[in-house]
C-alpha cells in the first residue's frame, strides 16, 4: 500500500477489503521500490465504444447495449514496462481507459444494491489494440490478447468518484486522447451490474471501461502515457522486438 512517499508491504492474508495503515507498520520510501502491476485478476472484462466521438471516429455505430470482450491476464505489464509490437500486425493502438478493480464477489446485481459498493478501487490502463487484426478478425480476441497488451498501473486509488474524471494519452509528449469519464454511454455503476448479470466478478478482476477518441498508432521507441485526474500516470515504452532482425 502506498502511501504520500511511504509504502507499507502487505502481508499475504490481504483479501481486498479496505484497509488502512497499521500502527507501528514498517516501510519502505517510494523511490526505493520497484511497483509491480497493482492487479492479479482472474479475468479483464473490457468495454468496446463507450465514448461515442470514440465509435466515429473508428466508423462504428454507438450500442444499444454495452459491448463486452475480454482480454487475457497474460496481457498484463506494469509502469515503465515495455510494449512489444507484434510481428503480425502493422496498426498497433494505445487506448487509454480508466480501470476499475473488484474488491468482492459480484454475482446479479439487484436494482437496490450499489454497484460501486463492490469496488475495490480505480487505476489507469492501456488497452493496446492491433487495430489491423480486430478489423480483419471481426471480433477481437486476437487484436487484443498479445503479451504486454494491457499496461496497468501505477497503482490503485480508493477514494475517488468515477463519475467526472480525466482521461488522457500522450505519445512521446503530444497529446492524443483527452476525454472525460462523465462522456461514458454506460457510466461504471451500469457497467459493474450488466457484467455482474453475465458473469461472476471476483475480487482483484478489472474493468477496462472504454477509451475516447484519439486512438493512434504506436511506433517503435515510442513513449506512451496514459493519465487518469485523481490517479496518475502509467508509461510504457513502445518496442520492435524485431528491429535488428536481419531479413533475408
Amino acid at each position: 500500500m502506498v502511501k504520500e512517499t511511504k509504502v507499507y508491504p502487505l502481508d499475504e492474508t490481504f483479501t481486498f477489503d479496505r484497509i488502512d495503515v497499521p500502527p507501528n507498520a514498517s516501510s519502505l520510501d517510494l523511490d526505493d521500490v520497484l511497483l509491480l502491476a497493482p492487479v492479479t485478476p482472474s479475468k479483464i472484462v473490457c468495454v468496446g465504444r463507450n465514448y461515442l466521438e470514440h465509435a466515429a471516429e473508428l466508423g462504428n455505430k454507438m450500442p444499444d447495449e454495452p459491448l463486452l470482450f475480454l482480454k487475457p491476464p497474460s496481457s498484463i505489464i506494469s509502469h515503465d514496462e515495455a510494449i512489444r509490437l507484434p510481428p503480425q500486425s502493422q496498426q498497433v493502438e494505445h487506448e487509454g481507459e480508466l480501470g476499475v478493480v473488484i474488491g468482492r464477489t459480484a454475482t446479479r446485481i439487484g436494482e437496490d444494491d450499489d454497484p460501486l459498493s463492490y469496488v475495490f478501487g480505480y487505476t489507469c490502463v492501456n488497452d493496446v489494440t492491433a487495430r489491423d487484426l480486430q478489423r480483419k478478425d471481426v471480433q477481437f480476441t486476437r487484436g487484443k490478447s498479445f503479451d504486454t497488451f494491457c499496461p496497468v498501473a501505477p497503482w490503485i486509488v480508493t477514494d475517488i468518484d468515477p463519475t467526472n474524471l480525466s482521461v488522457t494519452t500522450r505519445v512521446n509528449g503530444e497529446t492524443k486522447q483527452n476525454g472525460n469519464t462523465a462522456d461514458m454511454a454506460f457510466p461504471v455503476a451500469f457497467l459493474i451490474r450488466y457484467i455482474s448479470h453475465i458473469m461472476t466478478l471476483n475480487p482483484g478482476d478489472l474493468i477496462a471501461t472504454g477509451t475516447p477518441a484519439g486512438v493512434s498508432r504506436m511506433k517503435d521507441m515510442d513513449e506512451v502515457e496514459v493519465e487518469v485526474g485523481g490517479i496518475g500516470i502509467l508509461r510504457n515504452v513502445v518496442i520492435n522486438p524485431d528491429r535488428n532482425r536481419i531479413k533475408g
